[in-house]
């Protein structure tokens, strides 16, 4: 299990850490990173969600993958 820590920015800003998780492999990483991007979206927050990105890091700060909001999001009609 690895312990990781997310972070939301986008080219102007940068949120705090979120929080940390114990996570057993990228497929859970990724899933879990999801569920903090569906939950951002769904509370009070920037008028545009569409340009910020979800950071994955280790324990040691190293990154282990991004999630972009807008590809929870989906395409714009």
């Amino acid at each position: 299990m690895t312990r990781v820590c997310f972070r939301c920015s986008d080219s102007e800003r940068m949120m705090p850490n979120r929080c940390e998780i114990q996570a057993d492999d990228l497929a859970d990483m990724r899933e879990q990173a999801a569920m903090v991007v569906r939950t951002l979206l769904a509370s009070p927050g920037p008028e545009n969600w569409r340009s910020w990105v979800l950071h994955v890091s280790d324990d040691l700060g190293e990154e282990i993958l991004t999630l972009p909001f807008s590809s929870i999001m989906g395409r714009l009609h």
